[in-house]
């Protein structure tokens, strides 16, 4: 009826599709990093698209199965193992009572999702079960945490059908990643020259990154004004603060925020960020909201099939 956590990893976490409606008394939505690989592990299993999910970032997780299920897999390889042989991404597989599954480090991409059939049961707190940290809300028993040694994920266990991922449907983690960049209405704070070297040039992924946002260094870009009245913060947002290097702001960012803004990054360029880390070059292309728009519902019309 569950996992126990033998090895907690570096960050797992529970996620479901986020928090909504509540930025406004400065709780964030929180949810998947990368909603494509959480959308398709839920969907492999039969389960709605939102349904809670365990999300591994970077590995070392380590699993013991209590009973039979079957269980998916998406978005980084982890280099996923049960009782010592490999589990490939993108696919379901067949779990027996007794064995342990377990995460080493990266091989492609940086978080894995792992869904069960029906979903974790786990307490809904602001109707979502999404795992903020620093918010403390969320998660295995409703506090934010993270995953720990001892803990005990309970769900129901089913077997079901092996499925995959069409080959062409799965990313590759690989590749030089440009950002579909939607741009907002302080863009014109920043003048044609700034414009010019912010979508010309490459930009690396720092080490301060987390679930709040990603730091990049690259040419610095420097707007008009080196700050705005507090306001809300969407998710992607690309802000600049007076050092000229951008930040993009993810999952758990902050609700407000003061530093003149490019615009934002489309949700599913978003998951594909996640999926970078430290030292991987990322590049900006500029999109309409109309073009971001139809991109997300092709995306959504998918899984409503």
């Amino acid at each position: 009826m569950s996992f126990k956590v033998i090895s907690s990893g570096v960050l797992s976490l529970i996620q479901d599709g986020g928090r909504f409606g509540y930025q406004h008394i400065g709780i964030t939505s929180g949810g998947p990093m990368d909603e494509y690989a959480a959308y398709w592990a839920n969907h492999l299993i039969g389960n709605p698209v939102h349904t809670s999910a365990l999300e591994i970032t970077f590995g070392m997780l380590k699993l013991e199965v209590t009973e039979a299920t079957t269980i998916a897999l998406t978005g980084a390889d982890l280099g996923a193992t049960i009782d010592g042989e490999p589990l490939a991404p993108w696919r379901t597989h067949q779990l027996n009572a007794g064995s342990v599954l377990a995460f080493a480090t990266p091989k492609s991409g940086f978080r894995s999702y792992l869904a069960v059939p029906g979903g974790f049961t786990v307490p809904q707190r602001l109707g979502s079960s999404a795992s903020v940290v620093r918010e403390g809300i969320g998660g295995l028993n409703g506090e934010g945490g993270k995953l720990e040694k001892g803990d005990v994920l309970p769900f129901t266990p089913a077997k079901r059908r092996d499925t995959e991922v069409a080959y062409w449907a799965i990313p590759d983690y690989h590749k030089p990643l440009e950002l579909h960049m939607v741009p907002g209405y302080q863009f014109e704070m920043f003048s044609r020259v700034e414009h010019g070297k912010f979508f010309s040039s490459s930009y690396e992924i720092t080490n301060h990154i987390d679930r709040m946002g990603y730091r990049l260094s690259g040419t610095a870009v420097k707007s008009s004004r080196t700050g705005i009245v507090s306001e809300g913060i969407a998710y992607g947002a690309i802000q600049v603060p007076s050092d000229g290097q951008p930040i993009i702001l993810l999952k758990d960012r902050q609700t407000i925020g003061g530093y003149p803004k490019l615009g934002c990054i489309t949700s599913l360029a978003a998951g594909q960020l996640a999926q970078r880390g430290p030292g991987a070059k990322v590049g900006f292309v500029p999109v309409s909201l109309e073009q971001a728009e139809a991109e997300r519902l092709i995306f959504e019309k998918h899984f409503a099939r």
